[in-house]
């Protein structure tokens, strides 16, 4: 069977899984049935579809899953998913699915509920503003989520509000009994001048495999403030398609942070478009790979309007035989004059069989700009490890200080001290242990 036959199959599959999971309210049967159809005719990406090049999804999908058995029921979740020490708003999801015994929301002034539930409720706010971001005709596996989202998360920031406690959306997969897929679809809405912090983090429990699919649309209005953290720690089981597609207006600020520490394959694309004057946006990314982690980061700022800041820092250490890919675009819009955007990656690979593919664009339509992106790969430096060690540090304890602090100016951009700190432990930990 030739390579071609395996992703049309495998394609058919998927389509037929989307199908069954086609039900859903009213309002939104259009938009699912044209989100299949697009799938249908996007295909799963095979070995020449240049944004996956890198990444053989389909391939592990292939090998990993079968698309006609439903999902395993929920035995338990681990006890150790949630953060110490800190007080938030929360939501937990097993399998793709709300639990509600799990959760708690203690801000009265936010509207934060299951996707679902307001979609039921007919939120005009939901309605006007479900799918309008994520394009899926760009991505079949926007696509596939857009058709087949069961549960996910609604979150209302109101005007002129300032959320001191963080929302925290635990996305927990048992896969004792067997294999899962869960597709959630969020949607975030910051009002003017208003702040919040969300934090994502994945856990599971079980040795099946399991696929998560989720795409996130977040509107961050006149001056309002965003911070969004994906802690993605999850272990050697665990595949996952995540997308955040972001939408700024005038003088709103956006910081994103992607820590991928752990799983078998995870594609992470986020998209910021800044649709407005004096936005300023921030993309910091870690990926810390060993073993056959394959970790690939798309992302691309959109500069639409003049007077607007950018910066994106992204790094990886590779270990084992982990790959690390990062593909990183900045459009700069003809009218988007007195633009500055900048982006770099850098990455360390500690063995001959870790590899990092790395492709960072512009493109710049504008002419009263300042624009500057930049890559590096390499080893540890042998001269500083050396002068550590003859100040009477041990190897192993050398080389884990040094990618500390490789690592550390990316955990000095985290702005939450109880996130910091969960962080700081638990890369500390990794690099002493595993690297």
């Amino acid at each position: 069977m030739s390579l071609t036959t395996v992703d049309k199959t495998k394609s058919e599959e998927v389509a037929l899984w989307i199908d069954r999971h086609l039900s859903s309210s009213p309002a939104l049967n259009d938009i699912r049935k044209n989100a299949l159809t697009e799938f249908k005719k996007l295909g799963l990406p095979n070995s020449k579809s240049e944004e996956y090049k890198h990444t053989p999804i389909t391939r592990a999908l292939e090998k990993n899953f079968d698309f006609s058995l439903s999902n395993a029921s929920s035995k338990g979740i681990p006890q150790a998913y949630k953060i110490e020490g800190i007080d938030a708003n929360v939501l937990v999801f097993i399998n793709g699915i709300f639990s509600k015994e799990n959760s708690s929301i203690a801000s009265s002034e936010i509207t934060v509920s299951t996707l679902a539930d307001a979609i039921v409720k007919n939120e005009s706010i939901v309605t006007n503003h479900i799918t309008k971001y994520a394009d899926i005709k760009a991505d079949p596996f926007t696509a596939w989520n857009t058709a087949s989202w069961t549960n996910g998360v609604f979150i209302n920031i109101p005007d002129k509000t300032i959320l001191e406690k963080p929302i925290l959306i635990y996305h927990i997969n048992d896969a004792t009994a067997g294999q899962v897929i869960a597709v959630s679809r969020n949607l975030f809405i910051v009002g003017k001048s208003s702040e919040v912090t969300v934090l994502e983090k994945f856990d599971s429990v079980g040795s099946e495999n399991h696929f998560t699919n989720i795409v996130t649309e977040a509107v961050v209005n006149e001056n309002a403030g965003l911070n969004f953290y994906s802690i993605q720690n999850d272990n050697s089981k665990h595949f996952q398609y995540n997308l955040k597609q972001v939408q700024q207006t005038n003088s709103s600020r956006v910081n994103t942070y992607t820590f991928t520490l752990d799983g078998k394959l995870i594609r992470n694309n986020i998209q910021l478009v800044l649709d407005g004057e004096n936005i300023e946006s921030h993309m910091y990314g870690l990926y810390l790979l060993t073993g056959e982690t394959l970790a690939d980061n798309h992302t691309v700022v959109d500069h639409k309007k003049p007077n607007s800041f950018s910066n994106e820092l992204y790094k990886g250490i590779m270990d084992g035989n982990s790959k690390g890919v990062f593909n990183g675009k900045i459009f700069v819009r003809p009218q988007a004059q007195k633009t500055n955007a900048f982006q770099a990656n850098r990455n360390v690979l500690l063995t001959n069989t870790a590899t990092v593919n790395t492709k960072p664009q512009l493109e710049i339509w504008a002419d009263d700009v300042k624009c500057s992106h930049g890559c590096t790969s390499g080893q540890l430096d042998e001269e500083a490890l050396f002068y550590l060690q003859s100040r009477g540090i041990k190897k192993e304890t050398a080389r884990a200080m040094m990618l500390y602090a490789f690592a550390g100016e990316l955990l000095e951009s985290v702005k939450h001290p109880v996130i910091k700190d969960y962080l700081n432990n638990i890369i500390s930990e990794r690099l002493h242990k595993n690297f």
